[in-house]
């Protein structure tokens, strides 16, 4: 097991996440926020290609392929934050969406590289585990973000935290199913000699690492975005904002552990 490969899959998850949800927000929001946003992610792709792993770790998910998605992604992210509100106002959304691609294409690569060394789980559903990781990830961040910038900007229409949160549930749905359809190939695609059988894994005392991911990474942002939601509909922000950064806390901590999970299982969960 490789630490570095850990923070490697869960900082370009997260960096790349938050950069999706760039296009949701509205331009009231206002050029700090974006520029806020975009250089988080900026930084947590840099920090995660510090900590890149060796070519073979994980079936090449630090491939060649990969790595110059990554730099793609990173690099025009890193020109969209320095212009932002300055210069070349046309071409930032150009750079915004090749930026988004090349972030796609990095998730894609990576869950092809680790699909193509499971019996368990088909590569789709690999690809699909990190692409709803990025999602949640940068969904509870910006939530997040845009809650706390209520306070910049008291003039902003509640509306739009709405909206991000909307986005949020719909993230956090998607990862139950993907996980839920991981898990379940997992265990009923289990052959004698084929591999460890995910199931007795799940029940041994080395399980308490699957069950605080599920009650950390799942049930916990899907209580707590329904609080949100709640309290965005009646307009408190503050509370909405208090919530969120719990929210955001208990994503962090059960997409590491899914990342700790794939390591040790070669189950994408």
């Amino acid at each position: 097991m490789s630490l570095s490969a850990i923070l490697f899959l869960f900082l370009t998850h997260f960096g790349i996440g938050i950069a999706w949800t760039l296009p949701l927000v509205s331009r009231t929001a206002g050029v700090k926020f974006f520029r806020f946003n975009a250089g988080c992610a900026a930084v947590l792709l840099i920090i995660g290609w510090v900590f890149r792993p060796e070519v073979t770790v994980l079936g090449g998910v630090a491939s060649s392929t990969v790595l110059l998605a990554l730099a793609v992604v990173t690099g025009t992210l890193l020109i969209y934050w320095a212009t932002i509100g300055r210069v070349l106002a046309a071409l930032r959304p150009v750079l915004l969406w090749v930026g988004l691609i090349a972030g796609a294409v990095t998730l894609i690569a990576q869950g092809a590289a680790v699909g193509s060394s499971l019996a368990v789980a088909s590569t789709t559903l690999a690809i699909a585990s990190f692409l709803s990781s990025a999602a949640l990830l940068g969904g509870s961040f910006t939530a997040m973000i845009l809650g706390h910038w209520y306070l910049v900007l008291p003039s902003m229409d509640v509306s739009l935290l709405q909206s991000i949160v909307k986005f949020h549930i719909g993230s956090i749905i998607v990862r139950i199913v993907v996980t839920i359809a991981v898990v379940w190939i997992a265990i009923a695609g289990w052959e004698p000699g084929v591999g460890p059988n995910f199931q007795h894994y799940v029940l041994s005392s080395a399980g308490v690492f699957f069950w605080q991911r599920i009650l950390f990474g799942l049930l916990g942002p899907s209580v707590l975005s329904y609080l949100t939601w709640e309290t965005a509909k009646i307009r408190s922000t503050q509370s909405a904002t208090g919530i969120l950064y719990v929210d955001v806390f208990t994503v962090i901590v059960g997409e590491l552990l899914a990342k700790y999970l794939h390591l040790s299982t070669s189950i994408p969960v």
